[in-house]
């Protein structure tokens, strides 16, 4: 359990979306739909239930949008990969066909 807090506590500060921050993220939503759902049926509000929906729609959203970071982060290793990868090739073929001696001085015309 500490070790779980210890590692949340250092996710807060790291870019991104860690697993950890994610799992306390929809735990939280877990117990507030329980929540809820218990205060639902024994008030019979119409204004708690307003609140399950909310809540219902919000950890939806926060879920879909979690899941497009990590699409976004993985597409971009793959791109940071294949650029990696065409690029040495390059620097390979380049080096095998550049010549050891070249002249670069141009003649001036008088």
């Amino acid at each position: 359990m500490i070790s779980f807090l210890t590692e949340l506590w250092e996710s807060i500060f790291t870019p991104g979306t860690t697993p950890t921050l994610v799992l306390a993220t929809h735990a939280t939503f877990a117990l507030l739909v329980v929540t809820l759902t218990v205060f639902a049926f024994l008030t019979k509000s119409i204004h708690i239930i307003n609140l399950l929906v909310l809540s219902l729609v919000l950890w939806g959203i926060l879920t879909w949008f979690i899941n497009e970071i990590n699409t976004l982060n993985s597409e971009k290793q793959s791109e940071n990969t294949e650029t990696k990868i065409t690029e040495t090739k390059a620097t390979t073929k380049s080096a095998a066909k550049k010549p050891t001696s070249v002249n670069t001085t141009k003649k001036r015309k008088v």
